[in-house]
């Protein structure tokens, strides 16, 4: 790994996961912009005062390159994102092309044991599974969590149902995942028990309050010669334990006659269980309150408890977790807590100085690396012909139709014959046929003729 632990990045993502070796983080967890068309600030008068970001997309937020890179990587995956604009505008093939481009990244340095997890609600939620299925392929998807940010909406059902919850994109790299069940077993609600629970600890024990289970502890089959077959509170019966181990169980008060020959059986408490297995819709975690002591005022803040079960699922101690879009470090906080190292990067210099000051909140003194730019020399993979790409938006000059990448030639628009120069405002991309017809066509009509009805036949 070419980067230390406790590090935080800040620049653009995009060339510092460039500048990260290949297949060397375990987790990497991105609350990254939703394309909500807002604008965020911190409160002034709270501890993440100017923080801010603007989430709203147009061609213009891109480097223009980022159009050709996409389309030569992944050809497939830029022109699924294209038709993002037949539907939902040109904002939204913005956003897509900007998390695409890193995404791509992420991929490459993410193990193959890793996870990555995608917040986003639904402003864009099913555009960016399209793109993550792209990338990951579709059977590594593993999940959409639904994460319930409030139990009681306050929502105006005048117009529909309250949008009260995000999505959390699971995807794996590989079928050879970290993935530890124990860490989505909570705890059993006692407000909120199922009918199977209620049914089976039903009896309330005096003094404690603790919810009981009365459990059989007899053999299936009765054997009266088996070694099993004894006394117990004055009735015989072949038991699944030795007398030996009734006599422990009987002295520690787990096994009880509930009245006078009656069978004795086993007293188990709910509050000792395993606890219940969480599915994919998670209520138990909710958002953070302006009261809440954890809240420092960042606008898109998550709770801690969010980010460690995500971490405690999907990682182990001592592995590498990245929030690429760390925002006030919620994430390396979490990882820190939990003995796992971690990377944060940010556009924003707050971002180095809250996660320094909630580290020292919690207790966690250990120096934080702050790094500006990229962890090595970043080469920039790129050519002439990607940022004509990105420029025309991957549409042949000529007839304005998309194109592959790989069949679009650069070319003048003005020919060299006629005095045209080899400066970028003369270069243009032209698919195949618009530029077969043009250098057999009339030399004197310049190639607007094409974009204003020409036939291309």
């Amino acid at each position: 790994m070419n980067v230390e632990n406790r590090t935080i990045f800040e620049g653009d993502n995009l060339y510092v996961l460039r500048g990260l070796d290949a297949d060397t983080i375990d987790l990497i967890y991105l609350d990254p912009p939703f394309n909500s068309n807002r604008t965020f600030e911190a409160a002034t008068e709270s501890e993440a005062a100017g923080a801010a970001f603007k989430d709203s997309w147009t061609p213009n937020d891109l480097d223009s390159a980022w159009h050709g890179e996409l389309a030569e990587k992944a050809p497939d995956l830029y022109h699924a994102i294209s038709t993002a604009e037949f539907t939902h505008g040109t904002s939204m093939k913005a956003y897509l092309i900007m998390m695409g481009i890193r995404m791509l990244e992420m991929y490459r340095i993410l193990k193959p044991t890793g996870t990555l997890y995608l917040h986003c609600d639904d402003n864009a939620s099913h555009y960016l599974k399209m793109m993550m299925d792209g990338i990951f392929g579709k059977d590594n998807f593993r999940n959409e969590i639904i994460w319930q940010r409030a139990v009681t909406s306050k929502g105006n059902l005048k117009k529909g149902l309250a949008r009260d919850s995000d999505l959390i994109l699971r995807y794996s790299k590989s079928n050879d995942f970290v993935w530890n069940p124990e860490a989505v077993t909570i705890p059993y609600d006692m407000q909120d028990l199922d009918e199977k629970t209620k049914r089976q600890y039903y009896y309330v024990e005096p003094g404690t309050g603790r919810l009981v289970s009365h459990t059989s502890i007899t053999a299936q089959t009765q054997n009266p010669d088996s070694h099993l077959t004894y006394d117990v509170m004055g009735v015989t019966r072949t038991w699944r334990w030795s007398e030996s181990r009734m006599l422990k169980e009987i002295e520690a008060g787990r096994v009880v006659q509930t009245r006078p020959g009656n069978v004795p059986r086993y007293k188990r408490y709910l509050d000792e269980q395993k606890g219940k297995t969480l599915n994919n819709i998670w209520v138990d975690i909710p958002n953070l309150t302006a009261r809440n002591k954890e809240r420092i005022g960042y606008p898109t803040q998550k709770p801690i408890a969010l980010l460690e079960r995500i971490i405690r699922a999907s990682s182990n101690p001592g592995n590498m977790v990245l929030d690429p879009f760390c925002g006030c470090a919620t994430t390396c906080i979490a990882a820190e807590r939990l003995q796992r190292h971690w990377i944060g990067i940010d556009l924003s210099p707050e971002s180095f100085k809250l996660a320094k000051l909630r580290l020292e909140q919690h207790g966690i003194t250990k120096q934080v690396i702050h790094r500006k730019g990229h962890p090595q020399i970043y080469q920039q993979e790129r050519t002439l012909k990607h940022t004509l790409f990105g420029r025309q938006e991957g549409r042949c000059d000529g007839c304005q139709t998309l194109s592959a990448f790989r069949n679009m030639t650069v070319d003048h628009i003005v020919a060299r014959s006629q005095s045209g120069t080899d400066t970028s405002d003369n270069l243009q991309l032209l698919c195949g046929t618009c530029k077969l017809m043009k250098e057999h066509g009339i030399q004197d009509q310049p190639i607007h003729l094409l974009k204003n009805g020409g036939i291309l036949s």
